[in-house]
């Protein structure tokens, strides 16, 4: 992993922490270096843009912010910072995380905010090393094996399933 982090991970609350962990371990899993923090983009607003302002000389490239309800951190990240923001709309018991959703991915025209599914951290982490992977060959290398592991696992899956298929034919 390189000396400092790449990629920012971001959530308004510690309560989501347990669907951004798969971002982290994702990144782990494909040799990005990133950092965690925890700011509300309500009761610290001045500590996100300071956050975002100051991230690339920190050395982040893209950051990943993640809230539920209001869901305003990714906006407010993406109107502070020209770094790609992806946001991770967390899934809410008061509307089942349709407020986060439509909260991160409606931006206005120029604040741009990539968005993944619900609670899809690890989506949201592979986005992001794509897109540091753009200006590395090594970096994409680990990319193109992670799609292999992925393709292999689907094909012993189906492998598997055929088998089931067969059995219930009486093959």
């Amino acid at each position: 992993m390189a000396a400092g982090p790449r990629v920012g991970i971001l959530m308004g609350s510690d309560s989501d922490l347990g669907v951004m962990e798969d971002a982290a371990k994702a990144l782990n899993e494909l040799g990005v270096s990133w950092e965690l923090t925890v700011l509300s983009a309500h009761r610290n607003p001045e500590g996100v843009r300071q956050y975002a302002l100051t991230a690339p000389q920190r050395g982040l490239q893209v950051l990943i912010a993640a809230a539920g309800g209001a869901a305003h951190l990714p906006g407010v990240v993406a109107a502070s910072t020209t770094l790609p923001v992806i946001g991770v709309p967390i899934l809410t018991a008061a509307l089942g995380g349709a407020d986060a959703l439509y909260s991160i991915v409606q931006m206005p025209p120029g604040v741009p905010v990539a968005t993944v599914g619900l609670n899809a951290a690890r989506n949201a982490a592979i986005l992001a090393v794509q897109m540091l992977a753009l200006g590395e060959p090594a970096l994409r290398l680990r990319l193109e094996q992670f799609k292999g592991d992925l393709l292999r696992q689907n094909e012993a899956k189906n492998a598997k399933a055929q088998e089931r298929v067969a059995a219930l034919r009486g093959e």
